[in-house]
């Protein structure tokens, strides 16, 4: 019996070489999300002063 995938190991090969391509055309872009507003945002879940999620600058 085969092993089920998991989010960890791709099994779309052709998707994976679209997202990556993407990603790099994002950061090529500029458009991109600093860790320290990401690592906020979620510091703030469960919180009474929950943040909404960052966009890129």
């Amino acid at each position: 019996m085969a092993e089920p995938s998991t989010a960890f190991e791709p099994t779309d090969d052709d998707a994976l070489t679209r997202a990556v391509a993407e990603a790099r055309a994002q950061v090529a872009a500029g458009q991109t999300i600093p860790l320290r507003d990401v690592a906020d945002w979620l510091d703030s879940w469960g919180t009474a002063d929950e943040r909404p999620a960052p966009s890129w600058k």
